[in-house]
């Protein structure tokens, strides 16, 4: 008779890589897929899992754990089981001062039963036994309709988005709001799979003299909580005129006329006279919706600068990037990342008491009021708003 762990590791792992592939496991995975279920895994669930135990895996579910012994621990077990569950994002550190006791592992294997091998003669069954086993059971039922509970709740306060499918009744359904929409542009937005490209149009929430606030194809969603994390990844977005930028934007409300936040990478070309190389900064301003052409740039940070020759190195450098803002009460914390590859450590560029309360997060990309240069794409690839805790 097979171990209980071991029937559900191998239907659990088969529905990973259903849920990954899009089609059922029939034979051990590759290299190349092994790493692409691994990146699945990590951007969905924020947790590891080497490449070569996931191809190990592979030929011990396809042998039906005929062939090849596999014991993974009950960490990865976990993994897997919050990527098929889609539990909420977390990372080592939190899983383990918060999830130490692996729920969502416990939580699937409680759906399997082993079924007997034989059919033993029944004999009769000891009064007390039955009551101990019965509240077991109980016991058990209940922790399982907690856990499920808790889950759920923890599910409801976090949205995350791999642009996957950017339909537009589908973003609509998941609660996006596009606001002043440019049907031009806005039909190139799955310039390419698994990404939103949003484009750096003619337009800025930082109002003059000539021109009210207008962001074309702004993507909003109303906020659930006081208290949140928001994030976005970026690829291979590299701002090369002033004023081109994309990143995040909290309003608190669904106009462009209310008191706002802007985090964003931008270009910037302006040094007062000063003959300086061009750069790319993290930017953030507020606004007050009682002088929309008078906001407060809170950061303005260099990240990289256009150095004689260093062109290439500058877009390297800025094939993934992210932007993260924190909010707890009245206190925001803005954090930013940019490199060669995802794992690069956030960095903070801001951590500061702001009299702002915003009920909308918004994703956009932009140019001023300028109508040159060309629009260039802005690929968004990710993004997740997570309710937490006011203390």
């Amino acid at each position: 008779m097979k171990d209980l762990n071991d029937v559900a590791f191998i239907r659990l792992f088969k529905e990973a890589c259903q849920k990954c592939f899009g089609y059922p496991l029939t034979a051990p995975l590759s290299e190349t897929e092994s790493k692409h279920l691994g990146n699945q895994i990590l951007e969905a669930t924020g947790l590891v899992i080497g490449a070569k135990s996931l191809k190990n895996y592979s030929i011990h579910v396809v042998s039906d754990g005929l062939t090849r012994t596999e014991n993974p621990s009950v960490a990865t077990l976990d993994t897997l089981a919050r990527y098929v569950l889609n539990a909420p994002y977390t990372n080592e550190i939190r899983r383990k001062d918060q999830e130490g006791h692996f729920p969502f592992w416990f939580q699937y294997k409680g759906g399997f039963a082993i079924p007997s091998e034989k059919v033993r003669q029944k004999r009769p069954f000891p009064i007390k036994n039955l009551l101990i086993i019965s509240g077991i059971i109980i016991f058990v039922a209940v922790g399982m309709l907690l856990m499920i509970h808790t889950f759920h709740k923890a599910s409801a306060v976090f949205y995350k988005d791999n642009f996957h499918v950017v339909n537009e009744s589908v973003l609509t359904k998941d609660g996006w709001i596009i606001k002043d929409k440019d049907t031009t542009w806005w039909a190139k937005r799955s310039k390419k799979i698994g990404q939103l490209t949003l484009y750096t149009l003619r337009g800025d929430n930082w109002a003059d003299s000539a021109n009210k606030p207008a962001i074309k194809n702004l993507l909003i969603r109303k906020l659930t909580s006081d208290c949140f994390v928001t994030e976005i990844h970026l690829e291979n977005f590299v701002p090369l005129q002033n004023w081109q930028q994309a990143g995040i934007l909290l309003l608190e409300d669904s106009t462009l006329n209310s008191k706002s936040m802007r985090m964003s990478i931008a270009y910037n070309d302006y040094f007062g006279g000063y003959h300086k190389p061009n750069e790319i900064i993290i930017q953030a301003i507020t606004s007050n919706s009682d002088d929309l052409t008078k906001p407060e740039e809170i950061v303005h940070l260099p990240v990289l600068a256009f150095e004689k020759g260093k062109t290439e190195l500058v877009a390297r450098n800025m094939l993934q990037s992210a932007l993260k803002i924190i909010k707890n009460g009245n206190h925001f914390r803005l954090l930013y990342s940019a490199g060669a590859r995802n794992n690069f450590a956030y960095k903070e560029a801001l951590s500061k008491d702001l009299d702002f309360e915003p009920k909308y997060v918004g994703i956009f990309a932009l140019q001023g009021f300028v109508d040159k240069p060309q629009p260039i794409p802005a690929p968004f690839k990710f993004f997740s708003v997570t309710d937490i805790p006011c203390n």
